[in-house]
């Protein structure tokens, strides 16, 4: 078994780019595999690797300006999920538009995992959800409101169309791990709204704590390595993944004939040229004899 790990901090490093290095060599040498990304304003990713070296990982960001109480989420999967180790330098660790965003300033009212259905069956809360649409798809919260962007960055443009709607309601936001609903509610209290809340730990947390038989939660929640989702008791889920695209596909989607292995799907179909497909298909001829 591996253990997975989801983690995610705010706060202000001066130099993001002398911590790439050391970070890196550590998870190299401990045999950690994904993504971590790293920018002026925290660090943020999704990592799988032998329990201790995964233990040896938090102690290193614990110890990064500022980090001493970062987030981070346990699961755990039967092969190892990613592919590779990296660690990349970027304007924000996640992307919304706005990196100069403080977010140590403030940001909405964190709600525990086991107080959320009580929040968000109140009739005074519209329920948001801050997740792009092809996550959305394989599940949410009941009553959610979908925005159907495709990218975070589409959030802000979505909610000056739509704040309309939301007038003397509760705003209740929720996304996978947490790290969007910091940024989200921060905009939103710089918006003017004061009554703003969000999911501690996101979706992960709540399926983890939250039995079952109490669950307000419909579907799997998609997440950003091989599994491509988990259910209640962050079980590996039943879904696969378009490898072109990257959206979820079901095993009926895999026996449509407009799919193709690693190099299209039924809704990426119209997206790419021949010449994508091309190099898609190579792609995936390598990773077929790699994996033989």
């Amino acid at each position: 078994m591996f253990t997975v790990s989801a983690l995610y901090h705010f706060t202000r490093f001066d130099d993001p780019a002398t911590l790439r290095g050391p970070m890196l060599s550590l998870c190299e040498h401990e045999g950690i595999k994904g993504t971590i990304l790293i920018a002026a304003e925290g660090v943020n990713g999704t990592v799988a690797g032998p329990s201790q070296g995964i233990a040896r990982l938090w102690r290193h960001i614990a110890a990064l300006p500022g980090c001493a109480d970062f987030v981070h989420k346990e699961s755990s999967a039967q092969t190892m999920p990613f592919k590779r180790m990296k660690v990349r330098i970027k304007k924000e660790i996640v992307t919304m538009g706005q990196p100069n965003v403080d977010l140590r300033a403030a940001s909405g009212h964190y709600v525990d995992p086991l107080d959320w259905n009580a929040l968000i069956t109140s009739p005074d809360v519209a329920v948001i959800d801050t997740r792009n649409d092809y996550e959305v798809g394989i599940g949410t919260f009941e009553g959610a409101i979908d925005p159907q962007t495709k990218t975070f960055r589409e959030f802000p443009e979505w909610w000056a169309k739509n704040k309309h709607r939301f007038n003397n309601k509760k705003i209740a936001m929720f996304c996978t791990g947490g790290i969007r609903c910091e940024k989200s509610t921060n905009f939103l209290l710089g918006e003017g709204l004061e009554d703003v809340y969000h999911l501690k730990g996101g979706i992960l947390k709540y399926l983890e704590h939250v039995p079952q038989k109490e669950s307000t939660w419909e579907g799997e929640c998609f997440v950003f390595d091989n599994r491509v989702s988990v259910g209640h008791g962050l079980v590996e889920g039943n879904y696969d993944q378009c490898y072109a695209c990257r959206r979820p596909i079901t095993q009926d989607d895999k026996t449509r004939s407009d799919y193709i292995k690693g190099m299209q799907c039924h809704q990426c179909i119209d997206e790419y040229t021949n010449e994508d497909r091309a190099r898609f298909g190579e792609r995936q001829r390598q990773i077929d004899a790699a994996a033989k």
